[in-house]
C-alpha cells in the first residue's frame, strides 16, 4: 500500500520511466513482510538495458527488477535506499519520509 504521494509527483515519474529516464518515486509504504520499513523508494526506467546497468553501478542485480508491464523498476529499502538517495542528493526524499537517523 503506497500513501503520502501527491498524483503530480506520481504522473511526473512515469512520464520520465516511459521515456527512458532513470526516475526516483519515495512513498510511505507498509508490507507486514517487511516491518522494519516505512518507506520505499522504486527507481525506474523502461529502458531494461539502462536499467539493470544503473542497478549494476550502485550494487543492485537484474534478478531485483519488477518487470511491471509499463513501468519496469528496482524497489529500495532501508541502507540502499538511504545510500542511493544521499548519493544522487536526493535530500527532499531523505527529509520527507525521515529516512535520517539525526
Amino acid at each position: 500500500m503506497a500513501f503520502g504521494i501527491k498524483k503530480e509527483e506520481l504522473a511526473e515519474w512515469k512520464k520520465k520511466v516511459r521515456k527512458g529516464e532513470i526516475a526516483f518515486l519515495t512513498h510511505y509504504w507498509y508490507d507486514e513482510r517487511f516491518p522494519d520499513y516505512h518507506s520505499v523508494t522504486k527507481v525506474g526506467c523502461s529502458n531494461i538495458k539502462h536499467l539493470i546497468e544503473w542497478g549494476n553501478k550502485n550494487g543492485l542485480k537484474m534478478e531485483w527488477i519488477h518487470h511491471h508491464k509499463d513501468f519496469p523498476h528496482f524497489d529500495l529499502l532501508g541502507e540502499k535506499q538511504v545510500e542511493i538517495l544521499q548519493k544522487y542528493q536526493l535530500t527532499d526524499h531523505l527529509r520527507r519520509f525521515k529516512l535520517l537517523k539525526n
